[in-house]
């Protein structure tokens, strides 16, 4: 007697979180008595969470007050812990980017650079090592509109010439380094932390990044590094990221570029039909870590 076959099993759809924070200030407490007045990061993070719910992610928004460190590192750490092979995450930053001095010797600059978060900045090796926490598999998206964002290229910052109404996403040098004296004991701290953390040496993230960018070296530098990442950023390390009235300047570009979903290609065009409709002063820049050919392939937000 035949046996009837039973119906295959169909697949289970990957499951998808995101995480969005954006800032219009930061606390004086933190920053040497800096506020940071910034007009359209909320709105961009409002914007990014908006996309990330169409797409059928569930979404996490932290905007100003709450996106402080603990927040975001315990936002990250329940998706890195959740999220498994063909799952992915999409982060989005909107706010100043800042800088530190570089104790842990990876960084060839001798600079580190940082998320200014409302009580406290996140190192760029603390993103670095949080993201290496997902598992294989996973496709992470980050989208960062601030600035110290671009590569591991870092000359000296071009001259911007803005209109009264624009403000740059920068924290200046100088409230950089009264933020870092008054709290150096923290953030050298944490450098070390992670840098104990990664075990032999510590990877300079941005050099990690760079030298895999978009190319046939893809994971030629961080082999052990198992999700594949993608990330867009809102300039090079050498250009500002400008803020808006209504968003800032690269994710409103990014906006108008995805039209409601009307966008058709894939990360790659994304990207290069961003940057085409920003001036010269603003270039985003595109680059991947891990095994991520096929992730670039696939179309924007696809989950």
């Amino acid at each position: 007697m035949a046996t009837k076959a039973l119906p295959a099993k169909k697949a289970a759809r990957p499951q998808a979180l995101s995480l969005h924070i954006g800032l219009n200030a930061v606390s004086p407490a933190a920053y040497a008595g800096w506020s940071g007045p910034l007009a359209a990061c909320e709105f961009d993070a409002n914007d990014m969470a908006a996309i990330a719910t169409s797409k059928g992610m569930k979404a996490t928004t932290l905007l100003t007050r709450r996106a402080t460190r603990d927040a975001v590192l315990k936002a990250m750490r329940a998706a890195s812990s959740t999220l498994g092979a063909g799952d992915f995450f999409f982060l989005t930053y909107s706010g100043h980017g800042g800088q530190i001095p570089d104790v842990s010797g990876e960084e060839v600059d001798k600079k580190d650079e940082t998320w200014c978060l409302f009580d406290g900045q996140l190192i760029d090796d603390e993103l670095y090592l949080e993201l290496s926490r997902f598992k294989a598999g996973v496709r992470v998206l980050v989208l960062s509109d601030s600035c110290h964002s671009g590569t591991v290229t870092r000359n000296a910052m071009m001259p911007v010439k803005t209109e009264p109404s624009q403000r740059p996403k920068l924290m200046p040098p100088a409230v950089a380094m009264r933020t870092y004296r008054d709290h150096q004991a923290f953030y050298d701290g944490l450098q070390l932390d992670v840098a104990k953390a990664a075990g032999d040496r510590p990877v300079d993230p941005d050099s990690a990044l760079a030298q895999v960018a978009v190319s046939n070296r893809l994971g030629a530098i961080v082999k052990q590094f198992a999700p594949a990442v993608v990330l867009i950023s809102g300039c090079q390390d050498n250009q500002t990221s400008m803020d808006g009235e209504h968003n800032g300047a690269f994710t409103e570009q990014l906006l108008a570029v995805w039209e409601q979903g009307r966008f058709k290609g894939n990360y790659a065009s994304l990207h290069a039909r961003i940057r085409s409709r920003l001036p010269p002063t603003q270039s985003p820049n595109l680059f991947a870590l891990g095994d991520a050919a096929a992730f670039l392939a696939q179309a924007p937000f696809t989950v």
